[in-house]
């Protein structure tokens, strides 16, 4: 696809937002409103993408980092939700992987206890 640095940032944005939400819903849900259980991190994957590509600098410049053990383009703690429940941040990380496949990137949810 063709996208523009603006496509980018609002996708990133859309990202992040429908990640919010997943995340406050969780953890009214099913938490309560009280953090509690499991304490972990949660991140997006977004895969396949070069740093040297025009679509790896843009996603650069919209705030997405690459990491360094697998080079993936990643989005750590998507939702930005101040809990420890991995299982809340989880919920965020999926929420945004949906949205990224949807604009057609190759994207996956990760997580791991602490």
């Amino acid at each position: 696809m063709n996208y523009t640095q603006d496509d980018i940032n609002s996708i990133v944005a859309e990202a992040r937002a429908a990640a919010a939400q997943a995340a406050d819903e969780f953890y009214t849900q099913y938490l309560s409103g009280r953090d509690g259980g499991a304490c972990g991190f949660a991140w997006v994957d977004i895969l396949g993408v070069k740093g040297s590509t025009r679509l790896g600098r843009m996603l650069n410049a919209a705030g997405v980092r690459k990491n360094s053990w697998d080079r993936t383009f990643q989005i750590w703690n998507p939702s930005g939700h101040p809990v420890q429940n991995v299982d809340t941040k989880e919920a965020g990380a999926q929420a945004a992987a949906q949205v990224f496949r949807r604009h057609g990137f190759q994207a996956q949810a990760g997580s791991r206890l602490d």
